[in-house]
């Protein structure tokens, strides 16, 4: 019988998979896990998925609990989707940076945002590691949570379990991307590599005509340039789109966010980079997505049956049907992308069958490509190293080779930001050597 453990199930991603996972064609029966340490979201996750059950018709058996190991015993895969004290600190992440110049859009995958997420995040995830392997070694891990690539490469150092990083950024940027161009997306054809939230659209045409040269014609339109100034400018220059929106990806490279007159041109407004807009919306974000919830669990919003862009039921549907099945996945280099480290983490497209997840080999990205995305993995090696090792100064260095932080900040001046962010989370971070 299947078995499907969600931990983090408060999360907004628990609607989209768990519909899903329910709607796969003859997957009639089976247990669907629920975990978080918040009880009252739980509880409200757990009346969800009973009601797209009751809607599907199926006769799935749902199961939730504050504790991981009562649950999670047998499960074949396991998703990923916690989130640890950001309640708490999505303020210092943001407003502690901003006084030294480092000014964020969203802040959950690179820079001072990215890095104290890191710490705080994967003390956690270890114990629950620890527990996935003692109590469901025959898994295979599902990972939604950011930063995407620094949760992907810990699990893999700590254990043999298979883990697979799952984003939402190459289907989404896909469609843009045919939009934009003005071609039928089914008839579009691509191939892009990279890293989370860094994969580069290296080759993209339709019926045999690269629509490079089509989209540097149509972004002369300011009402196109408006809808994605920071991915559209980098594209012009660097030569290929990359896969995440403008408000993330201005945070990962040193070019638009090092002074005021570059974010008043490139970063405008919402995801397209608008300063402190993960802080100042996603708590708001959090409180509406359980009040919707509860609106369609009271019949005062309706619940539709449909499915999502999200690669997590693909997965289990073609490992436990044998139906081949290609995504884009997080995975361990090991000579897929041959001028990035080896030791790092990269997203690449992964063939699923019976045997689990397969990623393929890209080949070598553009060299200056490349190299964008080894200074985001040096971010990674040195924030995941030094959550294992627990040193305080390992973690420190990662936010000195950070491309904004670099960008604004005096070696001084990030120690000195370091510093005061980890008094401030003192409560959430384990204590650094």
């Amino acid at each position: 019988m299947t078995k499907i453990s969600i931990i983090g199930a408060g999360s907004a991603f628990t609607q989209d998979i768990a519909m899903d996972i329910l709607m796969i064609e003859d997957l009639e029966a089976g247990t669907i896990a629920l975990v978080d340490i918040d009880a009252q979201r739980l509880e409200i996750a757990r009346k969800l998925v009973l009601k797209i059950v009751e809607l599907t018709g199926k006769r799935w058996e749902v199961i939730a609990s504050t504790e991981r190991r009562e649950v999670i015993g047998g499960s074949q895969f396991v998703i990923n989707q916690i989130e640890v004290g950001g309640l708490e600190n999505v303020r210092y992440e943001y407003e502690i940076p901003l006084k030294y110049g480092v000014n964020q859009c969203i802040g959950d995958t690179l820079g001072p945002g990215g890095l104290f997420k890191t710490l705080r995040t994967l003390p956690s995830w270890i114990e629950i590691v620890q527990d996935i392997e003692e109590l469901c070694p025959d898994s295979t891990i599902l990972n939604y949570t950011n930063p995407m690539s620094a949760v992907t490469l810990l699990t893999s150092r700590i254990t043999d379990i298979p883990v697979v990083g799952l984003c939402h950024s190459i289907q989404n940027t896909s469609a843009q991307l045919a939009e934009y161009a003005g071609v039928p997306y089914n008839e579009m054809n691509w191939k892009a590599g990279g890293i989370n939230h860094m994969s580069w659209f290296v080759e993209l045409s339709h019926a045999g005509k690269d629509l490079y040269p089509v989209l540097l014609d149509k972004m002369k339109d300011p009402e196109l340039l408006k809808q994605d100034p920071v991915r559209l400018d980098a594209m012009k220059y660097l030569g290929a789109f990359v896969s995440e929106s403008s408000g993330h990806f201005s945070e990962y490279i040193p070019y638009y966010r090092k002074r005021q007159s570059l974010i008043d041109k490139h970063c405008n407004s919402g995801y397209n980079g608008a300063t402190g807009f993960y802080a100042d919306n996603w708590p708001i974000w959090r409180k509406e997505n359980d009040e919707r919830i509860l609106a369609q669990l009271e019949g005062r919003q309706p619940l539709e049956l449909k499915s999502s862009n999200e690669y997590a039921a693909v997965i289990i549907e073609a490992v436990l049907k044998n139906e081949p099945k290609v995504i884009y996945g997080n995975v361990p280099n090991r000579g897929l992308i041959e001028n990035l480290p080896q030791n790092g983490v990269v997203e690449v497209a992964c063939l699923v069958d019976r045997r689990g997840v397969q990623p393929t080999r890209f080949g070598s990205l553009p060299e200056h490509l490349a190299a964008l995305c080894r200074s985001n993995m040096a971010f990674f090696e040195l924030a995941v190293e030094a959550v294992l090792k627990r040193d305080k100064e390992m973690a420190r260095h990662a936010l000195m080779v950070d491309p904004l932080s670099a960008a604004v900040c005096s070696l001084e001046e990030i120690s000195s930001m370091f510093e005061e962010l980890y008094e401030a989370e003192q409560g959430f971070i384990p204590v650094l050597k």
